[in-house]
């Protein structure tokens, strides 16, 4: 299942270049990469995204379990390739951030994620492979929300009053069926 795929290839991936982190870095020593574009800097996080709500790990803990089951219970409907990628970067990262909070110090559900990936031109953030996962699935997610693809990888048109269309056109990556012929034609071979 390519939603499984995906998540692993996060997570280990995740979960590989904090372990390298933790033994090659100095925490809260910034190392730069390309100058002031990238740099590595080694932080343990005990809140969200910008340090946001420090002390409060646990919810984010209990969230990251939620997630993971409702993630867990939509894969079983999607048929889209694209819906599956987007599904398997939020598994990946939720999961390699909550393995994190569950092992990591300084105990057990509360512990703290390590970040490493600082580019303060682009964000006021340290953040890590699993955080990358996670906003780029949440990107394709709006996106393809917008183009109004559906888990099965058909894209919905609407008509310009608001109401749906009467029928579904596939997407080139769907391989879906196509509009059924109209009324009064021959079906093989789409003629009257």
């Amino acid at each position: 299942m390519l939603i499984g795929a995906v998540a692993l290839c996060v997570y280990g991936l995740d979960q590989l270049t904090k372990a390298i982190v933790e033994r090659s870095l100095t925490e809260g020593e910034p190392v730069p990469v390309l100058g002031r574009v990238l740099q590595w800097y080694f932080v343990r996080n005990p809140g969200a995204a910008f340090s946001f709500a420090e002390g409060q790990t646990w919810l984010f803990t209990g969230f990251a379990i939620v997630m993971i089951v409702v993630i867990v219970v939509v894969a079983r409907r999607i048929h889209s390739a694209r819906w599956a990628a987007v599904f398997g970067l939020v598994l990946g990262g939720v999961l390699g951030n909550l393995t994190d909070r569950l092992l990591r110090p300084p105990g057990f559900g509360v512990g703290h994620v390590v970040d490493f990936i600082s580019t303060p031109w682009l964000i006021p953030a340290i953040y890590n492979i699993a955080d990358m996962g996670i906003v780029f699935g949440m990107i394709l997610f709006v996106l393809l929300t917008v183009l109004d693809v559906g888990f099965d990888g058909v894209r919905r048109r609407s008509r310009s009053d608001g109401a749906p269309a009467p029928e579904d056109e596939p997407d080139e990556a769907s391989g879906g069926v196509g509009t059924p012929p109209a009324p009064g034609t021959d079906e093989r071979e789409g003629r009257a």
